[in-house]
């Protein structure tokens, strides 16, 4: 069976979408409210960093999930599910927001999105029925990869949610491309940026999330407004009815249940593009600890990554037997060329066998056998994108716990 109808869901309508009657409260450490009661704590896993420590629990929609906190609620993917397949399913994908006032109920087809701005001729409106009739859709899959995955790891550690490596995903997304409908509004000459804003807010203030684009960049004929997740609508916490998908980018980019489209004259520096979200204007996007970057500019493009998928650090393999070994490996949007392994931390290399490309934004399988004789091994994997980037051995820093793409390090012992 193909990736694609592995993941089809029954429930296509953008109809479909209320969360749970009565719901704005799921989200608070157990006492979430009606929608807390059908989140319900299923068992802790122990993270290999300190006060690692997370409950799993089931939200709607969502099997059990990591949490990392409830208000808004955070929900890392279980790595395992990554060696399942390379699409990652809906029910396990992972979940953030930075507001704490999400949407629990929603008409799907009568949502309405408004486009405007100083710097669009012809504003207008539209619901997502209208969306889906009158503008043809594209297809294809991508990852989606929040900033702050794996930043717990960072050494010296750093401020922020401390996530482990399952705050990302890859779907194939069906929608709109976002260029034909700002097209429709005519943006004038005077067009620098696209702002994107959606259907969260905070609880007392604080300001919407809302991001933005270059205009060149917004109307790439890429950047999509999804409806569609894995054959399925969307579920409600990751963006119902409709989002912004912006391949190859960190998701926060990926707007939620958006709502509002505005081309702008000016470059938009509202709280959550600037001083939120910027890293280090420099070729590594780091510096020194204890150091102050002298220039800053918005997180961009994913970095080169790889990760083994199914050995889990600490396993034990059997002396003498063949051993394969999976992982998963993407970059910001070039595609992966080549992963080579080390069974022993990177003194030497062989290449791994790739699997199928489900497209140049998409993880990519990738596979190597050994035959582990009686010891200790450190296994590492090591991507190269077409065009030539790949991942350092020594970990980079940054003062926002962002981009981490080191070669990862599991041990195993083969008795």
């Amino acid at each position: 069976m193909s990736e694609e109808k592995k993941m089809r869901h029954s429930d296509t309508s953008p109809t479909r979408r209320k969360l749970v009657a009565g719901g704005a409260g799921a989200l608070a450490a157990a006492g979430l409210g009606s929608v807390g009661r059908l989140a319900q704590a299923q068992a802790t896993i122990e993270h290999p960093f300190a006060n690692g420590r997370r409950t799993l629990v089931a939200f709607p929609e969502k099997r059990p999930l990591i949490v990392l906190t409830t208000r808004p609620p955070q929900l890392e993917t279980p790595f395992e599910i990554f060696d399942d397949g390379l699409l990652t399913p809906n029910d396990a994908f992972f979940v953030r927001y930075h507001n704490a006032a999400i949407p629990t109920s929603v008409d799907g087809d009568a949502h309405l999105i408004k486009v405007g701005g100083n710097a669009a001729g012809k504003p207008f409106e539209i619901t997502v029925s209208d969306l889906r009739m009158q503008f043809r859709s594209i297809e294809y899959v991508a990852v989606n990869q929040c900033s702050g995955n794996s930043r717990a790891f960072f050494t010296p550690r750093v401020t922020g949610g401390q996530l482990g490596n399952g705050a990302m995903g890859n779907a194939r997304w069906v929608g709109i491309p976002l260029k034909d409908v700002l097209a429709r509004a005519e943006p004038k000459n005077s067009a620098r940026q696209v702002t994107f804003d959606g259907l969260d807010s905070g609880v007392m203030g604080g300001g919407d999330f809302v991001k933005s684009l270059d205009v060149n960049h917004a109307m790439d004929g890429e950047v999509m407004i999804a409806f569609e997740m894995n054959g399925a609508s969307l579920p409600m916490l990751n963006g119902f009815p409709v989002r912004l998908i912006v391949p190859g980018y960190y998701g926060t980019y990926w707007v939620k249940h958006l709502s509002s489209i505005e081309i702008i004259d000016s470059v938009y520096e509202g709280f959550w593009m600037k001083p939120a979200y910027r890293v280090p204007d420099n070729d590594c996007a780091c510096i020194e600890p204890g150091t102050t970057p002298a220039s800053t500019r918005p997180i961009g493009r994913f970095t080169v990554r790889s990760f083994i998928t199914s050995v889990r650090d600490g396993a034990r393999l059997n002396a003498g037997q063949p051993a394969t070994v999976r992982g998963i490996a993407f970059d910001g949007g070039d595609g992966i060329r080549d992963v080579a392994y080390s069974t022993d931390g990177g003194k030497t290399w062989r290449d791994t066998r790739l699997g199928e490309e489900l497209g140049r934004y998409s993880f990519r399988e990738f596979k190597f056998a050994f035959v582990p004789q009686a010891g200790n091994y450190d296994l590492r994997t090591r991507a190269w994108s077409r065009s030539g980037q790949s991942q350092p051995m020594e970990a980079s820093w940054q003062p926002a716990g962002y981009m981490r793409n080191v070669v990862e390090s599991v041990k195993v012992t083969a008795a």
